[in-house]
């Protein structure tokens, strides 16, 4: 059986001849309980498009294992396209008996996989209609609100801020933005003001959140949510900033077969303190002389995630500043846990 290279083996013109709006990356942002008839649980899924659109679905177990099987059906042997057979990936089995939110939790990382791998086919198996069904943002998506998306959130902390005083004109000499609508805070790490609030600028945390003070409340935002008066200055730290600084040594877990192995790996030229992820995955094959490898990092209630782009690799870096790890100036401030590729069993996962 010949098996296809998925999407960067069959060239860069036919994944830019697809639709902008045809979904290329998905991850999932938390876990949910939903109440109707019965209680269950579905997965808040983030959505990316070609064209670079995002937005959540929210789907539960029983609509990937349909999906599954619409797949197995419609594509088995002999109705790939170019004589070519593309192996679908593998979907977590169902599970009977348990808890069920545990049982949803667990299945995050195999299902961030599973996802991964179907996105990574071939550019015309985007384009199947029941993929792109099963990723389209219907109008039930639209009306519900994901209520912590904690596996995308950013991490913050509370400080005290001292407000410059007002000048003449009755302005603050601070960065700072006008609400344009109410936000109201998931958690308390999340700052909830109404339209018309004028929130105190404290840092950038990445591109679409920031984090600022209103009524001696810090907490995050999104940027979206707001009209920008005066800007951060250069001189206030952002994700930016932070993630071009440069150590030169990286601590990392290799978890083999039998045993774990800790290697402190030193590098004349330093890396970023939130490198690229394609550059952290070369370095890592280099090292250890092995390809089929995953990188995962702890998250702080020490569950194993996969890294699978740059977001993650975000993720983990404004994890590790809130966490007692590694203080050297000289090493990054995360610890990178490098798997084989194949090995579920580090995630506390049952298949």
């Amino acid at each position: 059986m010949a098996t296809g290279r998925g999407r960067e083996g069959l060239g860069v013109s036919d994944y830019n001849q697809l639709p902008d709006d045809v979904p290329v990356f998905a991850h999932i942002a938390d876990v949910e309980q939903s109440k109707g008839f019965t209680s269950h649980f579905v997965f808040v899924i983030q959505v990316k498009q070609k064209g670079g659109g995002k937005y959540f679905i929210f789907r539960r177990y029983r609509q990937f294992y349909s999906l599954q099987v619409k797949l197995l059906m419609k594509f088995t042997l002999g109705t790939y396209k170019n004589n070519s057979t593309y192996v679908l990936p593998t979907l977590p089995g169902k599970i009977y008996i348990g808890n069920k939110q545990e049982i949803a939790e667990k299945r995050i990382p195999e299902l961030d996989i599973y996802m991964k791998k179907l996105l990574d086919l071939p550019p015309w198996f985007l384009l199947d209609e029941d993929l792109r069904i099963f990723f389209y943002q219907t109008l039930d998506d639209c009306e519900q609100t994901p209520r912590s998306l904690r596996r995308l959130r950013p991490t913050t902390r509370k400080v005290k801020f001292k407000i410059a005083k007002e000048d003449e004109s009755g302005k603050a000499d601070t960065p700072r933005a006008e609400a344009l609508y109410d936000f109201t805070g998931a958690n308390d790490l999340e700052l909830t003001f109404k339209a018309g609030d004028v929130i105190h600028l404290l840092k950038r945390v990445n591109e679409e959140w920031l984090e600022g003070l209103l009524c001696n409340c810090t907490g995050i935002f999104p940027k979206s949510f707001v009209r920008i008066i005066q800007d951060l200055s250069q001189k206030n730290p952002s994700a930016h900033d932070e993630a071009s600084a440069v150590a030169h040594s990286v601590r990392c877990i290799y978890h083999d077969v039998h045993c774990c192995v800790i290697r402190d790996v030193s590098l004349k030229d330093g890396i970023p303190l939130q490198p690229e992820y394609t550059d952290l995955l070369s370095l890592m094959r280099t090292e250890f002389g092995k390809e089929a490898i995953a990188l995962n990092y702890r998250d702080p209630e020490g569950d194993m995630v996969r890294i699978v782009d740059n977001m993650d690799v975000e993720l983990m870096a404004l994890q590790a500043k809130g966490a007692s790890g590694i203080k050297s100036p000289d090493f990054v401030p995360w610890e990178l846990h490098v798997t084989r590729k194949n090995d579920l069993s580090v995630y506390n996962t049952n298949p």
